[in-house]
């Protein structure tokens, strides 16, 4: 057997010709063919690759979709993302249970099937849904299930079972990122232009980045060009990890050629050669097409050598599979994991502008950002300018789900109302909405006439809609839960405080909060935002500091006066504790002493309870 793994692992090193930086992707492959990743292949994995055994298992523990123990041959992910479970994925996970006979985290006697859960999938308008071996099966019901497992059982195709549809639920499509377009159109006008003019037409356009932060994308391109390195880089960031986000899935099926063309035009305009589309994981299953798109496009020389006959005009792009780490989508910490490393954000200055991958200039966009770079090429940056806001230009990208009738991808200029918004998903009587996923702010329905917009309500384009009945605080705590879950655990603030979080949430939760609590809470809440490193850490506070600006009544009606109220019912532990321990419950005698130790005399007090040994 170690004969038999050591080859596997050569020949699959050998394909990425030995390259350390290649590590996710040999990790991958090798997870792939094996089943998980044992201290055998960490070790053949590090000597193949040059590297050191603790390099390889650091980045193997940081990531979701890697086992270092046996998995069965199917894996089903199901998503427990807020959504998710206020459409019924606790249910879906409750039939999974039953059906395999297994827990969450644990694989079936005969090891065909492991159950585990996701963060968050990119399908939250077809919630609930899950991943069978990275294919995904959408809008599900308990029903369904055993259907499912039997289908795995039997060894068909997970591809060909009813449910595996992913819709485009495209609605509602803008002049920017989702019309119509020819493949190199945009690149073609580009290239009359040299470099200097190109990033004076993105000046024009005020485009900004699409992420949710906003920087000037002109000024980003800018400062990457004049930044000396042997080499540049162009990084498109397909991590869309933000629950409650699935916008990019959206052009990545629809319209992945204008993504292209924008990164050759930015490959063009800073001096790279090559480029990246660092796909997250859960979206595996779009790789195959975007591999076809790929080399269509380098068929019709819009990508390789020469590029549109343009001599010494050389760009490609190849795509880099993640493996599940909403951490990547930070810009640092994406480029550590394309370097194969865990995912870590890293200290800035310097920025990825001027040091990025492999410590060279890199440009880093996301999928938005380089449609929007591309339709500014081809129509003008003036044209691009008239739309939007003042400080917002253009359209954005928005995904709706939550309590509405219609959720999916609608394409708005900036400047919509929520108000206006609602009307359209059909969420007129929205209690809440979450601009922004988890990272964003809660608002009521007090602010609904608020504007989308980077002067306003700036978002990377997740819309959560909560419905009037919903428990509001109840999908706070379960944001907290994904970011004390998906924290990178580098600094303390945000591994420690996130975790300090929830356990101060739960208590309010439970009624076991006070005044004087809920304000040591909200210090707390200080405390990580301005400690943290990353922005996870600096965001993660935000649905607990909004909504208690926004909805403060629903904190005050379940907190205790004064200023201690006791967090351990005592008589509940104890009973629970003979319970489980298979002991009865006994009546003591009140009061063995009167404090000066001398024996009480009986009295009418209630009394207490013991253990019968």
């Amino acid at each position: 057997m170690p004969k038999e793994t050591a080859a596997v692992i050569e020949q699959i090193a050998r394909q990425y010709d030995h390259d350390p930086t290649r590590l996710m992707d040999v990790a991958r492959a090798v997870h792939g063919r094996l089943g998980h990743l044992s201290e055998l292949s960490i070790g053949l994995i590090a000597q193949s690759l040059g590297i050191h055994r603790a390099q390889v298992r650091d980045m193997v523990s940081f990531y979701a979709f890697f086992s270092r123990s046996p998995q069965g041959k199917n894996v089903i992910r199901v998503c427990t993302a807020v959504v998710e479970r206020m459409q019924g994925a606790d249910e879906l996970i409750e039939a999974f249970e039953k059906e395999l006979g297994v827990f969450l985290g644990e694989t079936t006697e005969d090891g065909k099937i492991t159950l585990e859960k996701a963060s968050c999938i990119g399908l939250s308008d077809q919630a609930p849904s899950v991943l069978v071996n990275g294919i995904a099966l959408t809008s599900l019901q308990p029903e369904d299930v055993p259907g499912i497992v039997a289908a795995i059982r039997a060894g068909e195709e997970i591809d060909t079972l009813p449910q595996a549809r992913v819709r485009k639920n495209l609605r509602q499509s803008g002049p920017i990122l989702l019309g119509p377009y020819d493949s190199g159109d945009a690149l073609r006008k580009a290239i009359r232009k040299s470099p200097a003019e190109i990033i004076i037409e993105l000046y024009a356009s005020q485009v900004r980045g699409c992420g949710g932060a906003g920087f000037p994308t002109a000024a980003k391109w800018e400062k990457c060009r004049v930044s000396e390195g042997s080499a540049h880089y162009v990084i498109c960031n397909a991590d869309e990890g933000e629950p409650g986000t699935f916008k990019d899935r959206v052009i990545l099926m629809d319209n992945p050629e204008l993504m292209f063309d924008g990164m050759t035009i930015a490959g063009y305009t800073i001096g790279a050669e090559e480029g990246m589309i660092y796909l997250r994981g859960e979206y595996d299953y779009l790789r195959g097409d975007l591999e076809r798109a790929l080399a269509n496009h380098r068929q019709l020389g819009l990508l390789g050598r020469n590029i549109c006959g343009l001599e010494g005009f050389n760009f490609d792009i190849r795509i880099q599979a993640a493996a599940g780490a909403y951490i990547c989508g930070e810009e640092s910490a994406l480029i550590e994991s394309l370097e194969g490393k865990r995912g870590a954000p890293r200290d800035r200055p310097p920025f990825p502008v001027e040091k990025g991958y492999k410590e060279q200039p890199t440009l880093v966009n996301n999928v938005e950002t380089f449609c929007c770079a591309a339709r500014i090429l081809e129509n003008g940056g003036e044209w691009f300018s008239r739309l939007g806001t003042v400080e917002s230009k253009g359209t954005k990208l928005l995904s709706i789900s939550g309590d509405c009738q219609l959720p999916g991808v609608y394409e708005v200029e900036y400047g919509i109302t929520v108000e206006k918004l609602l009307r359209q998903v059909g969420a007129e009587d929205a209690q809440a909405v979450q601009i922004g996923g988890p990272s964003g702010s809660c608002i009521g329905p007090k602010d609904f006439s608020r504007r989308i917009a980077f002067e306003d309500l700036a978002t990377g384009g997740s819309i959560i809609i909560f419905g009037p009945g919903r428990d509001l605080l109840e999908y706070m705590y379960q944001f907290g839960e994904f970011f004390a879950e998906e924290s990178c655990g580098w600094c303390v603030p945000c591994r420690v405080g996130t975790t300090l979080l929830l356990k101060e949430m739960r208590a309010v939760l439970d009624g076991h909060a006070t005044h004087t609590e809920l304000q040591a809470m909200q210090k707390l809440c200080g405390t990580i935002k301005t400690m943290s490193q990353c922005g996870l850490g600096q965001t993660a506070p935000n649905p607990i500091l909004s909504t208690l600006k926004q909805f403060p009544e629903l904190y005050e009606a379940r907190l205790q006066s004064g200023d201690y109220f006791p967090r351990l019912d005592l008589a509940k532990a104890v009973r629970a504790g003979c319970a489980s321990a298979g002991r009865e419950m006994v009546q003591l005698e009140p009061h063995a002493s009167n404090g000066n130790g001398k024996p009480c005399d009986p009295d009418p007090t209630p009394k207490s309870e013991g253990v019968q040994r």
